[in-house]
């Protein structure tokens, strides 16, 4: 699967611990996934995050935990806010805890307790390091990276994980894969025409019961959610092209100009052309 808006991420190991240092186009960056744990630190700016539904302001230098296979999307609120992107592969993990699977973490700031603050503030003060290394650029930065991030993994761990029960509940797994599934269908072919048709057909499903299905789960229609993802790629090519702005509206598969200036402005709150005009 495509990642939205992550830039390239550096290798720390090839077993799976990847980096990235980056500046965001800012906006909104649509609803999707992937199987690493994603570790996101904020250098400055704000944001608001959607994490399984629930939405949380994330302020600059407070670090957030994104399990393994949570959908989520951002609304970054600067086109010049900088983040510390960790995404660590859950089978790495593994070497050092077998059984991993049985934890599931959770760090998301407005949710620590009194107790855990101490070692919250610890884990964050190590994502300064990392900042460090990288302004420094110290000659053996690769090696202390991993070092910092494999005590960070630790910590969290250690601090701010539930050991879970196996879940058997089978419709509960059948509805994530199938969220999963329209997520990265929708990733793949966002540019064609997509209709309720073609993806209902894709998991096996009626029309009828797919889109009471998906508004249920992702509270808007799935409809909504293609032209959401088309527009947020939309909004990066303004920023990285001159292409005419209705020529980018057909390349990411919009037909109708009034229905994507209508999505573009209820998303951003202004216009294509505005939007070029103030990132000259």
């Amino acid at each position: 699967m495509e990642h939205p808006y992550y830039e390239t991420f550096q290798e720390i190991n090839e077993l799976g611990i990847q980096l990235a240092y980056y500046t965001t186009p800012g906006g909104y960056h649509p609803l999707h996934w992937h199987e690493e744990i994603e570790l996101l630190y904020p250098l400055n700016g704000e944001s608001t995050i959607q994490i399984e539904g629930q939405k949380y302001q994330i302020s600059n230098k407070h670090l957030t935990v994104i399990d393994s296979r949570q959908v989520h999307s951002t609304y970054t609120y600067s086109d010049t806010s900088m983040f510390i992107c960790i995404h660590i592969s859950r089978k790495y993990m593994e070497k050092y805890l077998p059984d991993l699977d049985m934890y599931q973490i959770h760090c998301i700031p407005d949710k620590i307790t009194d107790e855990q603050f101490p070692e919250y503030l610890s884990v964050c003060k190590q994502m300064e390091q990392l900042t460090r290394l990288y302004i420094e650029d110290v000659s053996a930065y690769l090696m202390e990276a991993e070092g910092i991030i494999l005590q960070i993994l630790a910590h969290l761990i250690r601090f701010f994980s539930v050991r879970v029960v196996s879940n058997d509940n089978s419709a509960d797994k059948l509805t994530l894969e199938r969220i999963r599934n329209v997520i990265t269908y929708v990733e793949d072919h966002f540019r064609e025409p997509v209709s309720l048709h073609d993806i209902a057909g894709h998991l096996g499903l009626g029309k009828e019961y797919f889109c009471r299905f998906f508004k249920k789960n992702m509270g808007i229609s799935f409809l909504q959610y293609v032209n959401e993802v088309r527009v947020s790629r939309i909004y990066q090519d303004l920023i990285r092209t001159d292409a005419p702005v209705s020529e980018l509206a057909e390349q990411n598969g919009f037909s109708n100009q009034k229905l994507f200036n209508r999505t573009f402005k209820e998303i951003y709150g202004c216009t294509p052309s505005s939007v070029r005009k103030n990132n000259k």
